[in-house]
């Protein structure tokens, strides 16, 4: 199974539970279905691909994101379900029990002068000095980072990013101590910065409302200390 760098963790902490093979692409389909055709021609079954973006790929018949598959999944999903008396939501909530909470935030701040928007991304990697990334954000320590722009991953042994890198556009993922794990990008078409926070917890620590809590104190505390939208000049999302 696949899923986008910047989607949510979910479908890994299954994999690790249920010991399937799950690996992250790059942002877009484009890269998840060239993935899963690669994986078809070894012989593999690629049984799902979803995008943060809403778009799912339910089946290799169509190595893209397909809403009409999609869509039969859910209602062949839902008529099943039906008939143990069960609804989507309470579906949901048996995986997040028996796999642990995964909370979402995702956003963007808006600049249209590049030399902006690579000064951030600049002082993000020499943060403490010279090529060294924050160990906090606030009072969230980091515990990992990943920079495709650069190739540097702290996770990997020999420190080098396992996913293509591209000096032409930003892209940083944070991961934090408490479970917390937070991708800053550009986008390709738009003069946004982006961001998409996630907080996965363990199975057991099933309370959402301290989880959305938490989470939104760490995106509060990315945007002030890495986004530094008043210095940066950086205009909000309107909601």
């Amino acid at each position: 199974m696949l899923s986008s760098t910047v989607s949510s963790k979910i479908l890994r902490a299954i994999a690790l539970k249920e010991g399937f093979h799950f690996e992250e692409t790059l942002t877009g389909f484009k890269w998840m279905g060239n993935r899963a055709k690669q994986l078809t021609d070894q012989q593999k079954t690629v049984l799902f691909a979803f995008e943060e973006a809403i778009g799912y790929m339910c089946s290799p018949v169509v190595l893209d994101k397909d809403g009409v598959s999609a869509a039969v999944i859910t209602a062949e999903m839902s008529s099943w379900l039906a008939t143990k008396n069960l609804s989507l939501s309470q579906q949901l909530k048996a995986i997040y029990d028996e796999y642990g909470y995964h909370i979402t935030k995702a956003s963007y701040f808006i600049c249209h002068d590049p030399k902006t928007i690579k000064e951030l991304f600049e002082n993000l990697r020499n943060y403490d000095g010279k090529n060294t990334y924050p160990k906090s954000c606030g009072k969230f320590k980091v515990s990992g980072v990943r920079d495709l722009t650069t190739g540097y991953d702290s996770s990997q042994p020999d420190q080098k990013a396992v996913l293509p890198t591209s000096k032409s556009s930003q892209m940083i993922t944070f991961t934090f101590a408490n479970g917390g794990v937070a991708t800053m990008r550009t986008s390709g078409t738009e003069p946004k910065i982006k961001y998409y926070a996630e907080l996965c917890a363990p199975p057991g620590h099933s309370d959402p409302d301290q989880l959305k809590k938490e989470l939104d104190e760490l995106v509060s505390a990315i945007e002030e200390y890495f986004f530094q939208p008043e210095k940066n000049k950086l205009q909000p999302k309107t909601e």
